[in-house]
């Protein structure tokens, strides 16, 4: 029996049998609900922040290049992913981050007229490129290369789901046998996300005092 990938067989027959399964039918079987999970919650990870920046019509603290960076980070990561040709439970997410990640750069970009030249020019060169990357139409030398006080506007929620996300990532990779590139990418991803979400704890107790001092 399977379904989108998950064979239940194994366990549903040792389930017959009286038989709790053991971890090499178990694991595998969790690893692909845990990467289907990530999927599912992917859908909506960014819409926190794009609510926040929506509602105070703001990006105070927010870094143009920073976000750039990572709808450029997520391009790379799903065209290795298909290249590789990984089940799309290991990967699923970054199409639905990607979405979302572009559509964030571009409320920034709203909300931070007058944009520059060179901000048009980065954003017309990514629509030229990213198309071919995608494609898989690059050397794949290059794409194993290629992968591997105040927060703001900075939403909580979307940085603890993107932690999240990261620790089960390393799980779900390890057992659909990813590259060791992936997998590192997905640690550096714990890394990375648990510093901002821990400045954000830190930050958010002053930020809340200076707000009441303010009222």
């Amino acid at each position: 029996m399977e379904i989108f990938g998950m064979d239940f067989s194994c366990a549903l027959a040792s389930l017959g049998n009286g038989k709790f399964p053991d971890k090499d039918c178990l694991l595998p079987l969790i690893s692909k609900l845990l990467g289907y999970c990530i999927v599912a919650a992917s859908t909506t990870v960014k819409v926190p922040q794009i609510l926040k920046i929506l509602k105070h019509k703001s990006v105070q603290g927010l870094s143009v290049a920073a976000f750039e960076l990572e709808v450029i980070g997520f391009t790379i990561a799903l065209a290795y992913c298909l290249h590789k040709r990984l089940p799309f439970s290991a990967y699923g997410e970054l199409v639905f981050l990607l979405i979302q990640a572009i559509i964030l750069v571009a409320i920034i970009y709203y909300y931070s007229q007058p944009v520059g030249s060179k901000t048009w020019i980065r954003a017309l060169l990514y629509c030229a490129v990213a198309p071919t990357i995608l494609a898989g139409q690059i050397d794949p030398v290059l794409f194993e290369a290629l992968y591997n006080k105040s927060t703001g506007e900075l939403s909580f929620l979307t940085c603890f789901m993107n932690f999240g996300g990261s620790i089960v990532r390393v799980f779900t990779s390890i057992q659909e046998k990813a590259p060791t590139s992936m997998i590192m990418g997905s640690m550096i991803g714990i890394v990375m996300n648990g510093t901002i979400l821990s400045q954000i704890l830190l930050y958010w107790k002053s930020h809340a005092k200076k707000e009441k001092k303010v009222d």
